[in-house]
């Protein structure tokens, strides 16, 4: 090997050595890049996995399980009682309930014993003879809508309430239910068995307690029991009840049941004639009759069972013909009465007459028995059945919801007693109350509602998604309105017409404007810039008009400007002459605002936009969100629209002006429509970041869920709306759940929206790609 080939295999030996070492750096980075790439991808993918679980609970049917069920006379102490009839009045059991852990049950025969029952095996744990009845025979019996106060009338015309109870205590790891109850004051209130009753206890100051009731089923009277009196027996010197006679408003109707609400103010009686009565029994000296209602299609058709929802504003109403629907009070001008009783939701009907309606302690749900041995469970706000339970084909004579709403306990003709258990954690959710109009309770017609929450444990959770999606779009909109003009107006003057200079020190500063912390935009808009436009509103709209005319007026000044003044300025700092007639139209804007204010709304902007338009102007409004929004989304849009104008080919610029069109022609005519699919990928990519905002529209709205396009209403976003309302949702829970299915839904709103505007950006880029 000569002297002159070894350096050369020397230099080869390196130069291969070299290119070893790069393609290892470069299959390491490749695979690092590909590697985070893939995490990205699988980290998003998990992410939303774990939100599409959570909410699909929310859709899953209700869960149920016969745990037990036994025949009650085979029990020692109720072997006695006969069940040779199905008659309501010799069915030896008169009512039934069971504790919120389901494993104690009672039962209550017509001599007045109560009997505690282990809800596995039928064993009797304990029993109660109900003393002050002394030996009367129980006709008719009554429960209020906690499951709590039972209500017993008496061949003799007597009235007892009964309160039952359970003290749980433990011993170890082992739960001991000790079952306990206390009889009230037991009162008189006719001479005659009393067939159906309807009684309630109250903390008013007027009255303590209230009786409906009927004998022989066509005569109806009310008792009221006044609050100063400590108690009720059969003492001589025992002062009775105010006793009303509301017979003759009957109209010879057939009573068939009676409803009382727990305020003691509104009284429902169902007729064998398919009407409703109602009466107002809120003026204790004199009730009040209020209408008579048709509640059924066929005047043949017999109401047979009443019963009011969680709150006593939804009266449940049952047939003959098996029919199941709910009614309430809805504001009506025209009624004489402000109110109209009118049915609400029609429910899946059963197939033989209804015998029972129970509602539950605890929501919108309850249960309805037939004499076919069926029942259903229903929920009031969604207007949907949710499950079928079937006894063995004997009809239902009485029927208890557990207190948590998760057991159904029944007594058939048969004194077969029937436990179920039910998994029903969220009724209140379907397509229809998250995304569609419900008729919810005071409401004058179906609405899109958003209101998870409430005073008191009877409220009706509202959770329609439809307000808070349309929230959503609204803020976007109103903040692109105001960004998009802007973000490209000032990239296409950046890009084509100001000086190289000025372009390296401006385009930095407005891109600075996006790591602006959004909770320090949205704390200024809601505290300091919302309380000023407030008070300059007319001045707000008519600054773009004076800025404007002011703008042309410069253009058509500048153009009579010498040429040699012209020509001490650099080409593209010219602009900088409008800064003062910027500054000039705003404060010009400010002095007119009050002689506007003063000549066209009468000295008060907010009153004619209220007495004219029928507008509300609320301090933060969508408006101050656009402002806002509008600032954050700006950077943006104008940092990728100028990347695209400026990435334009030259030699179109050029053919451009070398044909005699001036920038202007060249800069909307050529570079525009060349840049369009980076424009248009700007807009959207800010319309995403719109629709993701949440400190700005948390801070700068009312946060109200309401459907308006209103400028100068508030809003609520998906995004606030999480915000707000998961650190108080319980976990597992269906506002818990409903929230995650919002965050589902703001991420195909973007998903959605990066999609469409990738196909439009690929068809845009295919048309004037050949340019």
């Amino acid at each position: 090997m000569t002297a002159q080939t070894r350096p050369k295999k020397k230099e080869t030996q390196q130069a291969s050595s070299g290119i070893r070492r790069r393609k290892f750096v470069d299959f390491i980075a490749t695979g690092v890049v590909t590697t985070g790439g893939i995490a990205v991808i699988l980290s998003i993918l998990a992410i939303l996995v774990f939100i599409g679980l959570e909410t699909v609970p929310l859709f899953q049917s209700v869960k149920s399980e016969l745990t037990s069920s036994f025949i009650l006379r085979e029990s020692p102490e109720l072997s006695s009682y006969s069940l040779e009839t199905t008659d309501d009045k010799k069915f030896p059991f008169i009512a039934t309930g069971l504790e919120e852990y389901r494993e104690t049950g009672f039962v209550v025969t017509q001599d007045g014993l109560l009997t505690f029952l282990s809800l596995k095996d039928g064993k009797t744990i304990k029993q109660y003879p109900l003393t002050k009845l002394e030996g009367s025979t129980i006709t008719s019996s009554f429960v209020s809508e906690n499951n709590k106060l039972y209500s017993f009338g008496t061949n003799e015309g007597f009235i007892l309430p009964v309160t039952t109870d359970y003290k749980i205590d433990f011993v170890g790891d082992k739960r001991i239910i000790t079952p306990e109850i206390t009889e009230g004051d037991l009162f008189k209130v006719f001479d005659a068995p009393l067939d159906i009753i309807a009684y309630e206890e109250s903390s008013e100051e007027d009255v303590s307690a209230a009786a409906a009731y009927t004998s022989a089923r066509d005569l109806l009277f009310v008792a009221l029991v006044a609050s100063d009196e400590d108690d009720f027996s059969l003492e001589a010197d025992e002062p009775t009840p105010q006793t009303f006679n509301l017979t003759d408003q009957l109209n010879e109707s057939v009573v068939t049941t009676i409803e009382l609400d727990k305020a003691i103010e509104n009284l429902f009686v169902g007729t064998d004639n398919g009407k409703i009565f109602h009466w107002d029994v809120s003026d204790r000296e004199n009730p009040e009759f209020v209408r008579a209602v048709d509640a059924t299609d066929n005047p043949n058709v017999a109401i047979t069972a009443l019963a009011f929802l969680l709150g006593d504003r939804s009266l449940l109403v049952g047939d003959q013909d098996g029919n199941v629907s709910v009614w309430f009070e809805v504001p009506d001008p025209s009624s004489p009465t402000g109110d109209v009783l009118t049915r609400i939701h029609r429910l899946s009907p059963l197939e033989l007459p209804i015998t029972n309606i129970t509602a539950s302690a605890r929501d919108r749900g309850f249960i309805a028995s037939d004499e076919g041995g069926n029942i259903n469970l229903y929920h009031a706000t969604s207007g949907q059945m949710l499950k079928e339970f079937k006894t063995d084909g004997s009809s239902v004579q009485k029927l208890s919801f557990a207190p948590k709403s998760n057991g159904v306990l029944a007594i058939d003709n048969k004194g077969k007693m029937y436990n179920w258990y039910v998994d029903n954690p969220h009724p209140e959710t379907n397509i229809k109350t998250l995304f569609g109009k419900v008729w919810y309770e005071g409401y004058k017609k179906p609405e899109y509602v958003w209101q998870s929450t409430g005073g008191t444990d009877e409220f009706e959770p509202k959770l329609s998604l439809t307000p808070l999606a349309f929230g959503t779009l609204k803020g976007a909109l109103y903040a692109l309105f105001f960004a998009i003009p802007i973000s490209i107006f000032a990239a296409i003057c950046v890009s084509q017409f100001m000086h190289p200079s000025l372009r390296n020190t401006i385009k930095p500063i407005i891109e600075i404007m996006a790591a602006l912390p959004t909770v320090v935009l949205g704390f200024l808009a809601g505290l300091w810039l919302a309380p000023i436009i407030e008070k300059i509103i007319p001045a707000v709209f008519t600054l773009p008009i004076v800025l404007t005319l002011f703008t042309i007026l410069t253009v058509l000044i500048w153009q009579y400007v010498p040429k040699g003044v012209k020509g001490r300025l650099r080409v593209g700092t010219e602009l900088f002459i409008l800064v003062p007639v910027i500054i000039l139209g705003v404060l010009v804007s400010l002095w007119l605002n009050g002689p506007i204010e003063d000549f066209m709304f009468g000295g008060s902007y907010k009153e004619w936009f209220y007495s004219v338009l029928g507008l509300q102007y609320d301090q933060r409004n969508s408006l101050i969100v656009g402002f806002a929004m509008g600032f954050a989304v700006i950077p943006i849009i104008f940092t990728i629209s100028e990347d695209a104008l400026s990435s334009v080919p030259k030699h179109l610029e050029a053919g451009s002006l070398a044909l005699g069109a001036n920038r202007w022609q060249t800069a909307i005519r050529v570079i525009l429509p060349t840049a369009s699919p980076g424009i248009f990928s700007a807009v959207m990519i800010g319309l995403g970041r719109a629709i993701g905002e949440t400190m700005i529209v948390l801070m700068a709205t009312g946060n109200t869920p309401i459907m308006d396009w209103n400028l100068f209403n508030g809003f609520r976003a998906l995004s606030a709306n999480i915000a707000v309302e998961i650190p108080e949702a319980p976990h597992g829970g269906t506002l818990y759940r409903v929230l995650f299915l919002a965050a589902l839904l703001l991420f195909f709103f973007t998903f959605f929206i990066n999609t469409a505007a990738e196909v439009v950006r690929q068809r845009l880029r295919k048309k004037y790609g050949q340019l």
